[in-house]
């Protein structure tokens, strides 16, 4: 039985929890498969899973640094409602798709809405969160 190493497509069942123990993410519906090495996870993530036999169980928590960074305030910005389209029903919690000068698309946050204005996060959801996974090596493919 070998060991997990760069460069393999491994299988893994996860569930992701935050330090107050609720889970933001699981596999429990179906396993997820990457490529260690490739990028397509957390580095945390892919390094926990390296060395790991299929069937092995290991839990290990991210540092928020080495997750989706720190929250950072200067990404929450209030705009005027007149920036919207027309007839646009905004509501807290809600995602939106908005384009930088460059033109680049990211997803803000509806945090708070007033008459006036509306406050938008762009931070990630979980930015400025320590990730704890338990992690089960499914298979080496």
């Amino acid at each position: 039985m070998g060991q997990a190493k760069q460069g393999d497509l491994v299988k893994v069942h996860y569930t992701g929890t935050l330090a107050n123990g609720t889970v933001f993410d699981s596999s429990a519906d179906e396993v997820l498969q990457f490529t260690i090495g490739q990028g397509q996870v957390l580095p945390g993530f892919e390094q926990a899973v390296i060395g790991m036999q299929p069937g092995e169980e290991r839990t290990v928590t991210i540092p928020a640094e080495q997750a989706y960074g720190p929250y950072r305030p200067e990404m929450v910005a209030w705009v005027e409602r007149s920036q919207f389209p027309a007839g646009l029903q905004l509501e807290l919690g809600q995602l939106l798709q908005v384009r930088q000068r460059e033109g680049q698309p990211f997803v803000v946050k509806v945090t708070e809405l007033t008459e006036e204005r509306v406050k938008l996060d762009a931070n990630h959801p979980l930015a400025g969160q320590d990730l704890t996974f338990a992690i089960r090596l499914v298979e080496i493919v």
